[in-house]
């Protein structure tokens, strides 16, 4: 397996994760990560932003998806996750024109309480 110098068997760059597809449990495509939260402390990543709902990238709102929901599927060269899409319709999620206030505990709470994340 040849791999470039942002990525490695088990290690990749916020850059490469940016844009990966994302599937659904059934292995289809429901969109891609916009981008990922990261713990400043911890390094641990902690939400990855999905662009999901549009057509070709138009139209598409963001959903913030707990990290963990989250696995790289190699078979399919993306993350998969068992959260579905009638479960991602209803989830918090906030427009491409506007930006989540992660400074809002409330709103992160909120997340966390609908995808069922226990707060650390």
């Amino acid at each position: 397996m040849i791999t470039e110098a942002d990525e490695t068997v088990s290690l990749i760059g916020s850059d490469k994760v940016q844009g990966t597809a994302v599937y659904g449990p059934d292995g289809e495509k429901i969109g891609a990560i916009e981008r990922v939260m990261i713990e400043k402390r911890s390094g641990k990543v902690s939400y990855a932003v999905l662009s999901f709902g549009g057509f070709l990238g138009i139209g598409d709102d963001y959903y913030p998806l707990p990290w963990p929901s989250l696995k790289y599927n190699t078979e399919l060269g993306g993350y998969q996750t068992m959260v579905t899409d009638d479960q991602i319709k209803g989830a918090p999620k906030y427009a491409r024109t506007s930006d989540w206030d992660w400074r809002d505990e409330q709103g992160t709470r909120k997340i966390d309480d609908y995808y069922g994340v226990a707060m650390a």
